[in-house]
């Protein structure tokens, strides 16, 4: 009786195992690392972005009160100028 010996697998920790789990957590840390340069980004683009609505808005609200100032002086002078007319007949 001939008994074959088995091949037995190393029992721990091989050198792929540890190659896999360091690729995997090089592979999460660039990705996570990505991530939060991208939100960075958005975040402070968003910040812009809202300081120059913010800025339109005034100015818009600027040029409506502008726009009536202009039109009561045009008013107020169309009216000094019939007075006037008046005044000298």
């Amino acid at each position: 009786m001939t008994a074959k010996k088995k091949k037995s697998r190393p029992n721990g920790i091989t050198f792929g195992m540890v190659m896999v789990t360091f690729m995997s957590v090089a592979i999460v840390l660039i990705l996570t690392t990505i991530k939060i340069y991208l939100s960075n980004q958005i975040y402070y683009e968003s910040k812009v972005v809202n300081k120059m609505k913010r800025e339109v808005s005034a100015l818009q609200a600027e040029k409506v009160m502008l726009e009536q100032s202009v039109e009561a002086l045009k008013f107020k002078n169309r009216v000094t100028d019939t007075i006037f007319a008046i005044s000298e007949d």
